[in-house]
């Protein structure tokens, strides 16, 4: 072969190996280029925001958890004709006797906005690991739909999570909501990093799309819970128009079991399910010293048993490691109240989302600054969580593509994508995390990684170092 032959193979080698991923001063920035368009919210005709027929027939169906151990169901849905029943139906698979639950309805305005009858219904002493059927509507038009309860709390249990944030009601939430229901590693339950309906992009907040979006993410969301993260666009705080009271549209729709975990406020709360210990916070709620927030995380970190839930999992919007200069250092000052915590308590991953694009971090901390000794950069630390930015759900603000140069060495692997991802728990030292972009197949994975238990395996997990 002549030198110019030679110079091409080379080139097109070379060109290979940088349309993989571009190996950076930390990890990889990935060099997959998502087509610019503009992200645009489906119209109201949509067939995804279609009301189910009948006569108040119940709408806007979702379920969550409804205690801390995993027996019990919130169980959530909207009738617009008049108030209906409050009751649930409900009955174990291949089980002729029905069991009735009785509920509460609540309704609020917000500006020139009147909402539809809000139902909240209970279902408790539920058994581990079976299938129930649900009926709401009773009186009028009843719809038919259905759960599995997950296995009992345990330190080998396996489980599957879903990872969606930021989703909005755009074209391209409903390729993620699509693209989660179809892929082949089935989650169970999605652990949602907050920001819903994107309501807050219309004019006087038009509480309407919190109705288009409940009906949209119904097809899911009715069938397996859905733990709640509030984000920034939960917030509703519209003094401009009389509206002063924050998170009120999204604390009258969608219910959490915080008093089950001792939380005085719902925005803040803890779970456990199978395998995992799950903990949420709220980010635009106060956390400083001597809060609420933080005196009942101070307090819930310690009853964690990792002999019983190894996997600790954390859950809130604005992430605290975040190279994209969108958001950039927003929740730098939640980072520095809570990080010595979690290293101190060794948590096994943070997710988050408010920045809308993915980003997964090494294992690092920096918890040694103490204003007059200088240690003020991220270290690594295998006591740390490992922070996943997952706020690529494909919401009407678009994309967040411009990211700091050159990549921090805590950054493992980030890109300009909509997706979402899954956590597969296999045992207490072993878990299996893929994140999936919504150009791909369905069974394609972008980025993975397995987790080692920091409790229990707690050796170096970093994908960088295996590069």
């Amino acid at each position: 072969m002549g030198a110019p032959g030679l110079k091409l193979v080379l080139a097109v080698l070379a060109a290979t190996v940088l349309n993989a991923a571009v190996l950076c001063n930390g990890g990889i920035t990935s060099s997959f280029v998502r087509k610019v368009e503009m992200t645009e919210d489906m119209p109201l005709d949509s067939d995804v925001f279609k009301g189910p027929p009948g006569y108040n027939a119940p709408q806007q169906v979702h379920i969550t958890q409804g205690d801390h151990e995993g027996k019990a169901v919130i169980v959530s849905w909207v009738t617009v004709d008049e108030p209906g029943s409050n009751t649930v139906m409900y009955w174990a698979e291949n089980s002729d006797h029905k069991n009735k639950a009785n509920g509460k309805m609540t309704k609020y305005k917000f500006y020139n906005y009147t909402s539809g009858y809000i139902h909240h219904c209970t279902i408790k002493k539920l058994k581990y690991n079976t299938k129930y059927y649900y009926e709401v509507g009773i009186g009028h038009t009843t719809r038919t739909f259905w759960f599995t309860t997950p296995p009992a709390v345990g330190p080998d249990v396996p489980y599957t999570f879903g990872l969606i944030g930021d989703l909005g009601q755009t074209y391209d939430s409903n390729i993620t909501l699509t693209h989660y229901e179809q892929n082949p590693i089935k989650g169970k339950t999605v652990l949602y990093v907050g920001d819903l309906s994107y309501a807050d992009h219309y004019p006087n907040q038009d509480n309407v799309r919190w109705d288009t979006w409940g009906r949209f993410a119904e097809r899911s969301v009715a069938y397996q819970p859905w733990i709640w993260t509030a984000g920034n666009h939960e917030l509703s705080f519209a003094p401009e128009i009389g509206e002063t009271k924050p998170f009120k549209p999204f604390i009258q729709r969608y219910r959490t079991p915080y008093k089950a975990s001792n939380s005085t406020d719902p925005l803040w709360y803890s779970i456990k399910r199978a395998s995992a210990y799950i903990i949420v916070l709220s980010a635009y709620s106060a956390y400083g010293k001597y809060t609420p927030q933080y005196m009942w995380l101070e307090e819930e970190l310690p009853k964690v048993n990792r002999s019983e839930t190894p996997w600790l999992i954390v859950l809130t919007h604005s992430p605290w490691y975040n190279s994209y200069n969108y958001h950039f250092m927003e929740g730098e000052t939640m980072r520095v109240m809570f990080e010595p915590w979690f290293v101190q308590y060794k948590v096994d991953v943070v997710f988050a989302g408010h920045v809308h694009a993915y980003e997964r971090s090494e294992r690092v901390s920096n918890i040694a600054y103490n204003i007059v000794n200088g240690n003020c950069s991220p270290v690594t630390d295998q006591s740390a969580p490992v922070y996943i930015t997952i706020g690529d759900g494909g919401n009407v603000e678009g994309l967040a593509n411009n990211m700091t140069e050159p990549q921090p060495k805590y950054s493992a692997f980030r890109e300009a994508s909509f997706g979402h991802a899954t956590f597969d728990i296999k045992n207490r030292t072993h878990a299996y995390y893929g994140w999936h972009r919504n150009h791909d197949g369905n069974a394609v994975e972008a980025d993975t990684m397995w987790f080692l238990n920091r409790y229990w395996h707690p050796v170096d997990d970093s994908t960088s170092a295996k590069s």
